[in-house]
């Protein structure tokens, strides 16, 4: 990996990780659903808008060909997880909920292996229980009260990721041979038509006079930085360096997530919160069945996954 990759790879934690900085500030103004609705319809029209920009519309027929596909997909990898993120982060730190989404491949290996038929080694095991011991730390160990309303706040974070998982098999599963800019146009469209019913009635409640500069900022951010261009990075470290190399990604968003929510919106760091961090960061090392090697001189990341 070039320094210029390694520098979209940090620049992609670092809009993943801002993102719950940009949740936390508007969701509460907006409502989950049309926040989300705002989110994926920005971020779907920029993508078009590049599409035809660089003469790429035969991915729109494609987007148009799979469209079923696409709104099932909408659904488990964008609309429902957003949403659940989005109403979660009203009661939880923007750190809190980066940290807990992280939790994602630990779900996605669930998930591969009851569905895909992917194996769940004895490694995998162990970082799953890992995983379950970083987030009782974190829960158990915070400077959020604990309450009936942020355990549900934590579970709503927590099915977030699974539904993270759930979107990934399906995608595995139903559209091999997809260009992956043209998933990710369908993917959002396709959350956009789902969510905007809820988004209509949420949004009879929204008070206008509360709609700040600072609300229309983050919603902007969260549409075209944290969702779009993105994207774009994302799918072009696809491209460059591959699946397993990008994926590292994981380790880096909650890390931002707490620096970001510390010095952007003051949020204590709790004493659970870096003990948390690091026991999830390891799971994720045993879910992902990591090992450091060398290779030719040079100290290299590789990943075994079996999926």
């Amino acid at each position: 990996m070039s320094l210029r990759e390694l520098g979209l790879l940090f620049a992609l934690g670092m809009l993943w990780g801002v993102s719950f900085i940009f949740i936390r500030v508007s969701a509460s103004v907006l409502g989950p659903f049309t926040l989300v609705e705002a989110r994926v319809g920005l971020a779907a029209l920029a993508l078009v808008g590049y599409l035809v920009a660089f003469g790429a519309v035969g991915g729109l027929r494609e987007v148009q060909k799979r469209w079923r596909g696409f709104l099932l997909l909408g659904t488990l990898n964008a609309a429902m997880p957003f949403t659940l993120i989005s109403a979660a982060q009203i009661e939880l730190t923007a750190s809190f909920g980066a940290i807990l989404n992280s939790t994602t491949p630990m779900f996605g290996a669930i998930v591969a292996a009851v569905w895909l038929g992917d194996a769940l080694t004895a490694r995998k095991v162990a970082g799953l229980l890992l995983g379950l011991v970083g987030v009782g730390v974190l829960v158990g160990w915070s400077p959020i009260p604990l309450s009936a309303v942020v355990l549900l706040s934590v579970a709503a974070s927590l099915a977030a990721a699974f539904f993270y998982g759930l979107g990934s098999a399906y995608a595995k599963r139903s559209f091999v041979g997809v260009s992956p800019l043209s998933m990710a146009v369908g993917q959002l469209g396709g959350a956009a038509l789902v969510t905007l019913p809820f988004a209509l009635y949420d949004g009879a409640d929204v008070n206008v006079a509360d709609i700040s500069a600072v609300v229309i900022g983050a919603v902007l951010g969260i549409a075209f930085l944290s969702t779009a261009l993105a994207y774009l990075i994302y799918f072009r470290l696809i491209t460059s360096v591959g699946p397993t190399k990008t994926l590292t990604v994981t380790f880096l968003v909650p890390g931002f997530g707490v620096l970001l929510g510390a010095l952007l919106l003051g949020e204590p760091v709790g004493g659970g919160t870096l003990p948390g961090l690091a026991i999830i960061l390891a799971s994720l090392l045993l879910v992902n069945e990591v090992r450091f090697r060398r290779v030719a001189g040079e100290p290299e990341v590789r990943s075994q996954k079996t999926g």
